[in-house]
């Protein structure tokens, strides 16, 4: 090539480069998340419009209003620190932006504050943007200290499994397992964490666990911590890990219905009507009076008593046990046997008989 070919090609290289430029810039700020407010600063009872770009399409997000936090450092209280009552959720479009309404809250600490947008599922990811709320008290954010600091190093993971109590309403439980290292400068010893369950989209109950040991500078360790639901929890749950005020990693956990429990009132409501049935038919056959006679028969026919009289033979019990039947248009006074002790039918040498033939000379 040309010393002139290489200078056009040069330049060309340079203009495309810096055409170029921009649109990776953008490329770039799309794949973070980000929030836009229409108003930085309100008053209580009113709203204000939250917007984002670049998050996940078709995710469900949280907006809350939330103090002692500014968007370097998130929210180190987590939704403790946020008006939780007055949030909004809201669902990502197909291309990942959404536009909300958010009334204006006063969170339960001071401020700085920041309107804080989170996905509730799948891979987390968050934003805050600064939101100042008039007339709120302002107080400084705390200092960070210099010492140990844990980070999460590895996902998460629950392990364990529910068994046969837990079908039947026992408590889920579950061990959190994850890996810390110490990004400090000075050893952490004996390190409380707090351990959250969140239903849904609720805010977490937190419980503090804490892991013996001492994990030096630059090190990491595994830490195992028992997490454990309320008897007959059922549903979608997020358990949340915090440490030092901030939050350091989410878990989602689907807790299985327990069906066993679902089954117990199933048989209860087909097994008590079906007693309360047997005990009132027996309280009817007590109390209902006697036939005539006083003997009260009770699935025994009497033929069958017949039979069993210890007196009686088999063919005279037969003959006392079937009872004499009488036609209506035969009484004792009809009865043809008693006449003439025949029962054959007329013959023709009856002198009633019409086909009688008559002698001559007879009267």
């Amino acid at each position: 090539m040309s010393p002139s070919g290489r200078v056009r090609w040069a330049v060309l290289t340079a203009v495309l480069a810096l055409l170029l430029a921009p649109l990776a810039g953008t490329a770039a700020a799309a794949d973070k998340p980000s929030v836009k407010l229409s108003k930085s600063q309100g008053g209580t009872g009113s709203s204000i419009t939250v917007s984002g770009d670049g998050w996940r399409g078709r995710a469900l997000l949280m907006i809350l209003v939330c103090g002692q936090a500014v968007p370097s450092r998130g929210v180190p209280g987590g939704t403790n620190s946020c008006a939780n009552a007055d949030g909004r959720a809201v669902t990502t479009d197909s291309k990942g932006r959404f536009s909300r309404k958010l009334p204006v809250a006063e969170p339960p600490v001071p401020c700085p504050c920041v309107v804080h947008v989170a996905t509730v599922t799948g891979a987390k990811a968050e934003a805050d943007a600064i939101f100042q709320v008039a007339g709120h008290a302002v107080e400084p954010l705390p200092a960070e200290t210099d010492g140990g600091r844990l980070s999460v190093l590895t996902d998460t993971r629950l392990d364990g499994s529910g068994g046969l109590l837990t079908w039947f309403g026992a408590p889920p439980a579950r061990t959190l397992v994850f890996t810390v290292g110490n990004v400090g400068t000075s050893a952490v010893k004996n390190p409380v964490f707090q351990v959250g369950t969140a239903h849904g989209v609720f805010a977490p109950q937190w419980e503090e666990q804490q892991w013996r040991g001492t994990i030096q500078p630059g090190r990491k360790a595994r830490l195992e911590l028992p997490v454990e639901l309320t008897g007959g929890a059922h549903g979608a749950y997020t358990v949340s890990l915090k440490y030092g005020g901030k939050v350091l990693a989410e878990q989602p956990w689907d807790v299985g219905r327990p069906w066993g429990v679902t089954l117990f009132w199933i048989l209860v409501c087909l097994v008590v009507p079906a007693a309360l049935f047997r005990i009132g038919m027996a309280v009817v056959d007590r109390v209902r009076p006697r036939p005539a006679g006083g003997i009260r028969h009770r699935g025994l026919r009497l033929p069958e008593l017949a039979l069993r009289l210890p007196g009686l033979k088999p063919s005279t019990a037969a003959h006392a046990a079937t009872p004499a039947s009488t036609l209506p248009w035969f009484t004792p006074d009809a009865d043809p046997g008693a006449a003439g002790g025949r029962l054959s039918a007329p013959h023709d040498d009856s002198p009633t008989s019409p086909t009688t033939p008559t002698r001559e000379g007879s009267p």
